[in-house]
Order: C-alpha cells, then sequence, then structure tokens
C-alpha cells in the first residue's frame, strides 16, 4: 500500500467541521452528550475526504490497494505525514541510523496547531510537496515493512468517544474516500479489525497510545482553555519532542539525571529500561501525563514526596 495524503497540513487531527458532523451522527445513535477526538494523520488540501461513518471491528468495507491499480504512487506525493514514535523507532532500526540521525535527514521539526506540541513530519523530495523521500516510481515505497502508521491505516481513520458522563473511552474508526483513490472500486471485502492485523497497526497503536493521549488530551483542553487556560512552556514543549522523537536522548536523560532519585521506579523494569525502547517510552508519555495534567501515572520516591510536603508546609508557613 502507498503512503496517503493529509488534507490539513497542521497535523492529525480532523477539523472542527468533522468533528462536529461525526459528533452528532453518534450522539444521534447513542443518545447521549459526547466528545470526539479524531486522529488519523490523513489530511490534504483537496477536499474533505473524511465520511462521518462510525466504523467498529467487525464492519466490513471494500479497499484494495495494489501495484497494478491506476492510482498506483498518486497518493505518495504532496503529502504530509506527522511521524508517529513507533515510526521513528523503526524507520531509524530499518535505516539503521541513531534517532536523531534519522530526524535530521529524513524529517522535519513543525508544532501541531491544534495540540500546539511539536511533532516531526516525514520530508518530502521538494520543499513544495513533491513524492515521498521513500518513493520509487516503479516499485513503490522502498520502507514499506517499516512505513509509517499514516500509510498503514489507509483509507481508515482512527478516532477516540469519551461520553461527557464517563470516565471511560471508547476507539472506533471511519473510511476516507479522496477522488484520486481508486482502491474503493475494488471488490476486496474485510472488517476493520481484519485490515488492522494485516497492516499491521496494533502494535504501533500500543507504543503510540500515550502520544496520542496527550495531544488529543491538549486539544480538548486548548479548546475549552485547559487549566488555566495556560500555554505549555517551551521548555516542557521541548521534553515532549524528545520523549516522542528521540529515545536514546531520553535514556540518557532517565540514567544520567537524577529522574531515578525522583521518580518510583521498580528497579527489574530500570534494568528493562536500558534496552527496551518501546518500554522506555511507554514510560515518558506517563511522565508527560503527569507533568502536563498532572495525572498520577507515575509515582514520586516516598523520601522526594515528603520533602515536596514539608516544602510546601514551609511556604505556606512562611507566607
Amino acid at each position: 500500500m502507498s503512503a496517503p495524503s493529509e488534507n490539513d497540513s497542521e497535523g492529525p487531527i480532523a477539523p472542527e467541521h468533522e468533528m462536529s458532523e461525526m459528533a452528532e451522527q453518534i450522539a444521534r445513535q447513542q443518545a447521549k452528550p459526547i466528545e470526539v477526538q479524531i486522529f488519523d494523520g490523513i489530511r490534504t488540501d483537496r477536499g474533505s475526504p473524511v465520511l462521518p461513518v462510525r466504523l467498529m471491528a467487525d464492519d466490513m468495507f471494500a479497499f484494495r490497494c495494489h501495484k497494478g491499480i491506476g492510482c498506483w504512487n498518486k497518493c505518495c506525493h504532496d503529502t504530509d505525514i506527522t511521524l508517529t514514535p513507533m515510526d521513528i523507532l523503526r524507520l531509524s532500526r530499518r535505516l539503521e541510523l541513531r534517532p536523531r540521525d534519522f530526524l535530521a535527514q529524513y524529517t522535519l521539526p513543525a508544532i501541531h496547531e491544534q495540540s500546539n506540541l511539536p511533532v516531526a513530519k516525514l520530508r518530502m523530495r521538494s520543499a513544495g510537496g513533491g513524492a515521498c523521500v521513500f518513493m520509487h516510481e516503479v516499485d513503490g515505497c522502498t520502507v514499506y515493512p517499516d512505513r509509517p502508521a499514516t500509510c498503514r491505516y489507509y483509507p481508515l481513520g482512527f478516532a477516540t468517544v469519551k461520553l461527557r458522563d464517563s470516565e471511560g473511552k471508547a476507539d472506533f474508526h471511519f473510511l476516507v474516500k479522496e477522488p484520486h483513490c481508486l482502491g474503493h472500486e475494488e471488490s476486496k471485502l474485510q472488517s476493520v479489525d481484519a485490515f488492522r492485523r494485516e497492516q499491521g497497526v496494533v502494535d504501533y497503536d500500543r507504543v503510540n497510545r500515550g502520544w496520542m493521549d496527550i495531544l488529543m488530551k491538549m486539544v480538548s483542553w486548548r479548546t475549552l482553555g485547559g487549566p488555566g487556560g495556560k500555554d505549555v512552556a517551551p521548555q516542557t514543549q521541548k521534553m515532549f519532542f524528545m520523549v516522542s522523537t528521540d529515545v536514546e536522548a531520553f535514556r540518557d536523560f532517565v540514567f544520567k539525571t537524577r529522574f531515578l532519585e525522583t521518580y518510583q521506579i521498580d528497579p527489574e523494569m530500570t534494568e528493562r529500561l536500558k534496552v527496551e525502547d518501546e518500554l522506555l517510552l511507554a514510560l515518558g508519555f506517563d511522565w508527560m501525563k503527569n507533568v502536563l495534567f498532572n495525572e498520577p501515572t507515575i509515582a514520586l520516591r516516598e523520601d522526594v514526596l515528603h520533602q515536596a510536603i514539608a516544602q510546601k508546609r514551609e511556604e505556606v508557613g512562611g507566607g
């Protein structure tokens, strides 16, 4: 499958009008007020191809992309792909590059406008768009086994529904139909679940989930004003970018600063963090959720906590 294109150059959250349409439709189905957050990574300036129909795991759709199709490689041009943390891990390993070197050669830094958080975008061959840097005109994607999640998901988008009177979330998918794509005219029928397994996105979603949660929550906070309506401090933005894009730099941060003296990390996990990149990413996003939203996703060591409490009491008493 070739790489998808994107309909909003600013990132993977659907435009407000598409959220509203989908939210209204699902609200009618469920008869409950909801909040819908969409992460699809497929945005282009060629119109609005998102169909606001909720697809669950067993729902069927017709689609097939193959070398003989008339639109072969068209969706690999003029693309705007935000790379996920798992994308960067896989592509760095495939190209035998350190993450920081991969970033320097193949990506551009950008701001995800809706969340105001920094992300890495895949370079194109020309400044005005052009073809994906990994695309070959005849053979297609040259990194296909390690292609980004956006490319794997196409033509599906991913969304999370949160009932306003509930703490839980429900995931679903939706279909994207771009005018140039002939894959929808193919006769191959498959369920959403079968397609996800065939395209290998299950592991990607597992690793990327913490990152997606942060982006989505920040979008909601910015829309609603957030606690105090404050923007994320530049230093915190830099830390988020480091955790998201450079696992080696984050590992150095964990093991070469006072991080392990500050936070309560199990000794067995500490050893695993030295070699398991995916586990390190999970820790990083738990830490960022704590920093950004004060979520109890990572605990201070007991002595550090007592010291912080004592200091706060002293400050209050001194006031």
